[in-house]
């Protein structure tokens, strides 16, 4: 895992001195040995996929998940989606919900993200292996060192992105985020989430819903809403209130 060739081509340069760190040589060591003692996802090859489905130069929406799914066939390397056939988790259905809600976008009947992936969402878990069966079980082992490498090397680009952090554990990562840069998206996790009432004076505001909407309205749906946002956050900076132009992903915060 520490050969450099395991690393997406476009992502090589600005990541490629992390495989050769101490912290990561010991967090492939473990991860090796965790996986001769039983089963971890997501399989060898699918670590590293969020970078592999989302080239560095295309990135547009960075979206910070946990860890991935640790039952069997679920986790596929990119945060909360899962392959298709597989029961749609909670958070990604409360996902899909106020999607639709906010822009009358149809539910999918599947859980697979990877659309989204290739139109310039990276799917980011910060931990990117799980042993089965144990969510968090490699929480604090190097991951987390490596994945703030990725959030800083998309943060450090020239060309401003939308970063998504919902729940505590992810808003945690702001430090590495130069707000003044980017639009920063914070909010309750969803799989927190409950549904507003028609009266919230959030979901009601016209104002909030009225560019997104806008956004998205030929879109075919929720595979389509992620890039929409993201190709006009680079003018959101010149509107007198950029955080409106994705207020829709807040969820409950």
């Amino acid at each position: 895992m520490t050969d450099i060739a395991m690393l997406p081509e476009s992502w090589r340069g600005v990541l490629g001195d992390e495989l050769q760190q101490p912290y990561f040589k010991e967090l492939a060591e473990f991860v090796e040995e965790e996986r001769a003692n039983g089963a971890v996802y997501p399989p060898r090859e699918e670590v590293f996929a969020a970078l592999a489905a989302t080239p560095y130069d295309k990135v547009k929406v960075l979206v910070l998940g946990q860890d991935p799914y640790h039952g069997e066939g679920q986790g596929h390397g990119l945060c909360f989606s899962v392959r298709p056939g597989v029961k749609i988790p909670p958070s990604l259905r409360n996902i899909y919900k106020e999607l639709h809600a906010e822009l009358d976008t149809p539910v999918p009947d599947n859980g697979y993200l990877m659309p989204w992936a290739e139109q310039g969402v990276l799917l980011l878990n910060a931990v990117l292996t799980v042993r089965a069966g144990e969510a968090n079980s490699h929480k604090g082992r190097g991951w987390e060192l490596f994945t703030d490498a990725v959030i800083r090397a998309v943060a450090n680009r020239p060309d401003p992105a939308v970063f998504v952090l919902w729940g505590n554990y992810a808003q945690k990562k702001l430090p590495l985020i130069d707000e003044t840069r980017h639009v920063v998206v914070k909010g309750a996790h969803p799989r927190r989430c409950r549904r507003r009432s028609s009266s919230d004076p959030v979901r009601s505001r016209r104002s909030t819903r009225r560019w997104p909407r806008r956004a998205t309205r030929r879109s075919t749906g929720p595979s389509r809403t992620w890039p929409d946002l993201a190709r006009r956050v680079r003018t959101c900076r010149r509107a007198p209130h950029p955080e409106r132009l994705v207020r829709f992903t807040g969820f409950c915060g």
